[in-house]
């Protein structure tokens, strides 16, 4: 005779129809209500509710060994307060973690923005390596009058007579000497203007000298022939000199007849110095 199938008790009215940690049903609720689908016949069973009425059906084992399965089924499928507060927990961990994580990234931007803050202070308190501007130092010179050799193949200093413009550069003495008062990149430029008083050939040879010594590779050779046979010339170089330092402009001639002539102004044309000079240093621009 099979034994009739208990019906589980309605849960007491304390237990809460949900569970207020996940928002599901509750296990005992749960329990209660699957019993009740499984008395009906899960969908499928012939037993009606009038039947139900009057008392619970009497089950095989085999009827007994389903529902028991089907129970532990529903309970494998069911959500589980254990594994759903093993979640809670794990998720809780994982928050505190990111809180941490959170946390020390902001320490170390601190640290950070802290050693920033300690470098900007030390560079205003340091001093800056501003630029500075190269100090403009310049010089014009000219000479009026015609300058000869007084012994051939020897060597004699330009003078100059006039004082164009001066800042830093000057004329020393004796004024063949064209010094600055300023150490940089000076550009020596001159332009001079050669003549030859009588006929034949002859050979006019300059060149510059650095606080008294010839400087190498610097010279420049013209030959003139024929009586009153202007030659007109320039001639550039760059020295890197000291304060103090002074360069003079040396020439030599193979023939008395040829010089470094003036001429006198004849209207529409102003006069003709013999050699103009400009000195400059404005070729460094800034420095550090």
């Amino acid at each position: 005779m099979p034994s009739p199938l208990n019906l589980t008790t309605i849960p007491a009215p304390r237990t809460p129809l949900t569970d207020p940690a996940t928002g599901l049903l509750s296990r005992e609720w749960y329990r209660f209500f699957l019993n009740l689908f499984n008395l009906t016949g899960a969908g499928s069973n012939d037993v009606s509710l009038d039947e139900l009425q009057i008392g619970p059906p009497f089950a095989t084992v085999d009827e007994i060994n389903n529902s028991t399965d089907t129970k532990i089924q529903g309970f494998a499928t069911a959500p589980s307060q254990d594994g759903l507060l093993a979640q809670i927990a794990q998720l809780q961990k994982q928050v505190q973690a990111a809180e941490l994580s959170a946390e020390g990234a902001v320490m170390a931007l601190q640290a950070q923005l802290a050693n920033l803050a300690t470098d900007v202070q030390g560079l205003a308190l340091s001093p800056s390596a501003t630029p500075q501007l190269q100090r403009a130092r310049y010089g014009s010179f000219y000479d009026t009058t015609t300058q000869t050799g007084t012994v051939i193949n020897t060597a004699k200093a330009i003078t100059f007579n006039t004082t164009d413009l001066s800042n830093g550069v000057y004329l020393g003495t004796p004024t063949s000497r064209v010094t600055v008062d300023t150490d940089g990149i000076y550009n020596y430029d001159m332009s001079f203007q050669l003549d030859k008083t009588s006929g034949g050939v002859g050979n006019f040879y300059i060149w510059f000298r650095l606080n008294g010594v010839d400087v190498p590779n610097s010279a420049s050779y013209i030959r003139i022939q024929g009586n009153n046979a202007e030659i007109f010339s320039s001639l550039n170089y760059f020295f890197d000199l000291k304060s103090g330092d002074y360069v003079e402009i040396m020439f030599s001639v193979s023939d008395l007849s040829v010089e470094i002539a003036a001429f006198p102004a004849v209207a529409p044309v102003p006069a003709i110095p013999s050699i103009i000079l400009t000195v400059a240093n404005n070729i460094e621009g800034a420095s550090t």
